[in-house]
């Protein structure tokens, strides 16, 4: 699910359409596999000798619940905050966190479920992991890999349908401007109910580039056995770092049907998006949107679309062999993720464990741990998933210090789902007598409840930096 780099004024088709064109023309070779009971769950596999699990999830929940938090967040509306919109890709569905389009099924699997209102609009969901550190370990191997029956629709009644299961570099979260060059895995995609899989590697630059976007470097072929749309199938994506020049490779079932290698994709891009700390996986089924109407010739989602047949996921899980070191919890150095997924409003947040930022540094702090530091106008860090609970708050607290020149003064504020939205409470802050002389500055908040992006934002009259914050905290 490629995101486009700027939002034009028409969306632009980011997907493969040169392989749409193709698609007419294409000779797929077929390999025969057994066909795979529609309704089998099977229990994340037990890695072969020299491979070893890194992370996993077999949504084994209860019937009608929403994935766990402490694995994935829930990607809500029609774009990220300050992202393109229609997530980029001209898709016209609303996500939500409702369990109506995502829940587990009671029977061992994720349900992903496109629905359309009476008014015509359509809702579906996309969730993504909260681990974001998952890359190759030096001179070994990651493979990620899921179990997935695509959306059982196939013909007129599938048209928009886009189903995907895939890989963004983490660098995309809260800048959502620089791909492709942070790279991006598609290691299953499908469109408008045709029996073929589709593997995807987006680097680079767009348009053009080593991965010739918006299309990218990739292939297709049909499910082995069985149509992807009647069974579940085995998807699977290798990053071989063991070999020289590296490869990456998709696989269905065990069968190899698409190889890129380093040299293809060359330098810069090529430690453009392996240098950094990693992926972060993602689950979605779209509806519409620019591969689905480039294959099709036509606009789609049509009223001759059914709604509300699912994405069925069994697993997902994220394997290592050999090589380095690689993490098998979440980083503690900063940007972190609590644990559970879940920041408590009313709890310390520390600064530094932030989602994303702009233009901030860390540094040691005084008091212990880490503080934020180097922090002047326009710069930002963002906070995911802080619950307020069903009553709001009365005020906040930050823990701050300056050492700004005379006349060097500005505002700490909080501000609700973008970084560009009204504040709902702000302080000022000047000098406290040096950049690690600490002190608690309250300020006010309008009203707040339920889980919420939160994001504090610094803004001066003046370019230099004002403000350092080691945390801060919602009070009742």
């Amino acid at each position: 699910m490629t995101p486009a780099p700027a939002a034009p004024a028409a969306p632009a088709p980011r997907r493969r359409l040169r392989l749409a064109v193709a698609l007419s023309a294409a000779v797929t070779t077929v390999l025969a596999g057994a066909a795979v009971s529609v309704n089998a769950n099977a229990a994340v596999p037990t890695p072969p000798a020299g491979w070893s699990l890194v992370w996993s999830d077999d949504f084994t929940g209860a019937s009608g619940t929403l994935p766990s938090s402490a694995n994935w967040i829930i990607d809500t509306g029609t774009s990220y905050p300050g992202g393109p919109p229609n997530w980029g890709t001209g898709e016209i569905q609303t996500y939500t966190n409702s369990t109506s389009n995502l829940s587990h099924d009671g029977a061992g699997n994720l349900r992903i479920t496109p629905l359309r209102a009476s008014n015509g609009t359509w809702t579906s969901a996309r969730i993504e992991s909260v681990r974001s550190d998952f890359k190759a370990p030096a001179g070994g191997i990651m493979a990620i890999e899921g179990r997935i029956q695509m959306p059982n629709v196939t013909g007129d009644a599938a048209l928009g349908y886009w189903p995907a299961f895939w890989a963004l570099g983490s660098p995309y979260r809260g800048n959502y401007q620089n791909w492709p060059g942070i790279g991006e895995f598609d290691v299953m995609e499908n469109v408008n109910g045709i029996n073929r899989v589709w593997g995807v590697l987006h680097c680079g630059v767009a348009p053009g580039g080593p991965c010739d976007e918006n299309n990218g470097l990739g292939n297709f072929r049909t499910c082995p056995g069985s149509s992807c749309q009647s069974a579940f199938h085995t998807y699977r994506f290798e990053w071989d770092a063991s070999t020289s020049p590296q490869q990456l490779r998709w696989y269905v079932d065990g069968q190899l049907y698409h190889t890129v290698t380093q040299s293809q994709v060359g330098e810069p891009y090529w430690t453009q998006m392996t240098s950094h700390a990693g992926y972060f996986l993602l689950l979605n089924v779209a509806m519409g949107g620019g591969f689905p109407n480039g294959v099709a010739g036509f606009g789609t989602p049509t009223a001759a679309t059914v709604p509300g047949r699912p994405m069925l996921v069994d697993y997902v899980a994220v394997y290592r062999r050999g090589g380095g070191t690689t993490p098998t919890t979440p980083p503690t150095t900063p940007p972190t993720t609590p644990p559970s997924g879940v920041r408590d409003a009313y709890s310390t947040i520390q600064a530094e464990s932030y989602n994303a930022q702009s233009g901030v540094l860390v540094e040691a702090c005084s008091e212990g741990g880490q503080n934020i530091a180097a922090v002047g106008n326009g710069n930002w860090v963002r906070f995911d998933n802080v619950d307020f609970g069903s009553t709001p708050p009365t005020d906040f607290v930050a823990r701050v210090a300056s050492g700004a020149a005379a006349g060097v003064s500005g505002l700490v504020e909080v501000r609700v789902g973008s970084p560009t939205s009204t504040p709902i409470g702000s302080f000022s802050v000047a000098n406290t007598g040096g950049w690690q002389s600490w002190r608690s500055v309250p300020g006010n908040v309008s009203r707040v409840t339920g889980r919420q992006t939160v994001y504090l934002t610094f803004t001066s009259g003046q370019p230099a930096d004002f403000v350092n914050v080691n945390w801060f905290s919602f009070r009742r």
